[in-house]
């Protein structure tokens, strides 16, 4: 993506007056640990990237450890050894919106200030005096029932705007793959003439997301289109439609959009691509860490945009600024 300046950044989160007050002007430099919803993916590079970006600008050291899988078990220790280095603040990615609840409150116990970044604890939103996941600061990441929606549409135009559909989701309780399992279905409701068919929830396998298509092909053969929330529910729909020999009648609508897809929206066996713009939720992450840890106040929620990247835009720079890098 086209990052903003720091300049930009702060006057967005009305804290322009940071510019001219970076961290070593009150004697000490900070650090921000952000731990991701796993190491290896684009999504997390790309966030990584702008992260890095943000801390190098305000003369912070940024801290990135996480797992290598999107897990709560494997996350927890994680957060533990991390909150055993005591930074002055974390942004997280919490893989799950109650397993994460109590670990978290480790952090805040030990004087740690919390962000949450792309997914939430709880409902996500926070400082409100209610319930016991409303503490942390911040809420970093896209509108992710907007992302359901902006698929909703573009699948529905893509298909002509009727015949049915379903969602190829990971599992329950992800705050992220949820909302936008929400915002598909709301959307939907105005399209009279689509069929929304029962979600299939794949654990984030490829494989059985490719064979849960031909499942529901089976039982629908006038299938129009899938919906992949997150990008592996994607390609295995997509490779699902390719091995039923349907490439280009079943119309898919991914979720993500790392630099690897290309190919596949190239080919058809991706229709379209809902790139967000995890530089973004990075590099605001850590403006709005170092903000709270100077003395300003951040808003609850910072929400990042969404692009629609199809075989007919891709090429353009405009465009392809927002795949996500490896």
């Amino acid at each position: 993506m086209k990052r903003r300046t720091l300049g930009a950044a702060l006057a967005a989160l009305g804290l322009a007056a940071l510019a001219t007050a970076p961290a070593q002007a009150a004697g000490k430099k900070l650090t921000i640990a952000l731990i991701p919803g796993l190491t290896t993916d684009a999504f997390y590079i790309t966030m990584h990237k702008g992260a890095q970006a943000a801390a190098d600008a305000l003369g912070d050291t940024l801290v990135f450890q996480g797992a290598p899988e999107f897990n709560a078990v494997l996350q927890v220790p994680v957060l533990d050894a991390v909150i055993a280095r005591h930074p002055d603040a974390i942004l997280i990615a919490p893989t799950d919106k109650v397993q994460l609840i109590q670990p978290l409150k480790k952090a805040i116990d030990a004087g740690i200030k919390v962000i949450t970044v792309d997914t939430f604890i709880g409902t996500g939103k926070y400082q409100t005096g209610s319930g016991d996941a409303d503490f942390p600061l911040s809420y970093v990441a896209s509108d992710n029932i907007l992302g359901g929606q902006i698929a909703a549409r573009a699948l529905a135009k893509a298909i002509g705007d009727k015949g049915k559909v379903y969602v190829s989701n990971v599992k329950p309780g992800v705050s992220t793959t949820d909302q936008r399992e929400e915002g598909f279905k709301e959307e939907m409701k105005n399209h009279p003439g689509i069929t929304v068919l029962t979600t299939q929830f794949n654990d984030d396998d490829a494989n059985k997301a490719a064979s849960q298509l031909q499942s529901v092909l089976a039982r629908n053969p006038d299938l129009a289109g899938v919906f992949g929330a997150n990008l592996f529910s994607a390609l295995g729909a997509a490779n699902g439609v390719k091995q039923a020999g349907k490439a280009g009648a079943i119309k898919v609508a991914a979720f993500d959009a790392p630099k690897s897809i290309v190919e596949q929206l190239k080919s058809g066996l991706v229709d379209m691509a809902i790139a967000q713009h995890p530089s973004e939720i990075g590099y605001f992450g850590v403006v709005a860490a170092h903000a709270a840890l100077t003395g300003h106040s951040i808003p609850t929620a910072i929400g990042t945009g969404f692009t629609v990247i199809t075989k007919d835009n891709v090429d353009d720079p405009n465009v392809s600024r927002f795949l996500y890098s490896d």
